[in-house]
């Protein structure tokens, strides 16, 4: 594997509750139950990646935007790890309307559309200073419907009326809070908490969980 080096500024600035701080130096290693849960890369691909992140994360958008496109280069379209994302929505109630919104496109249009609308509402994150519920239903809606039709952003917008996703977003919780995060966003590779600072660092741990270091 390459080791190109790029500064991880998404994984070392973290938001909590609003406030920026360095990750946990230590490292947590558990047991992860990845069925069911959204990914990308092949099955047979050796080593997980999670991110536990939250739409309204600042960091999580810088680590979608300028880390996620590395990893997916360098690692997973070259068939090293998988990469699932999985929600620790915690820093204002539309944290939890927009994970249980991406929960329910997940659930109903499937894994492909979902990272579409994923990297969409990143991209589109809305974090104003002061303001807490600007990722509304609505505007949750409009994102959706740039890259599916009417009729599936209307399913949906049923389905998540009818509290669909609910469920997923409480199963991402509780692992979350089993591993111990308390911060977004927070890695872990092959079950093991990544607490490195670099892009080669991160390639270098894969490669260990690879070999069954």
């Amino acid at each position: 594997m390459s080791k190109k080096i790029f500064w991880i500024v998404g994984v070392i600035a973290v938001c909590v509750i609003g406030i920026i701080l360095l990750t946990n130096t230590s490292s947590k290693s558990a047991e992860i139950n990845y069925d069911g849960q959204p990914f990308i890369g092949v099955e047979s691909a050796p080593v997980e990646i999670v991110e536990f992140g939250d739409y309204k994360c600042p960091h999580c958008g810088d680590f979608n935007n300028a880390i996620y496109p590395i990893i997916k280069e360098e690692l997973v379209d070259k068939g090293y790890a998988k990469f699932y994302f999985m929600n620790y929505a915690f820093i204002a109630p539309d944290s939890t309307i927009s994970a249980q919104f991406a929960e329910t496109v997940y659930q109903e249009l499937g894994n492909e559309m979902f990272w579409k609308f994923h990297h969409l509402l990143f991209e589109n994150q809305t974090n104003e200073a002061g303001q807490e519920n600007l990722m509304s239903e609505e505007f949750l809606k409009s994102v959706l419907a740039k890259v599916s039709t009417p009729e599936e952003t209307e399913q949906v917008g049923k389905a998540f009326s009818e509290g669909k996703g609910k469920e997923a977003l409480e199963l991402d919780l509780n692992i979350g809070n089993n591993l111990g995060v308390n911060s977004t966003p927070t890695v872990y590779i092959g079950g093991e908490e990544f607490t490195g600072q670099t892009i080669a660092d991160l390639i270098e741990m894969v490669d260990e969980k690879a070999n069954g270091q």
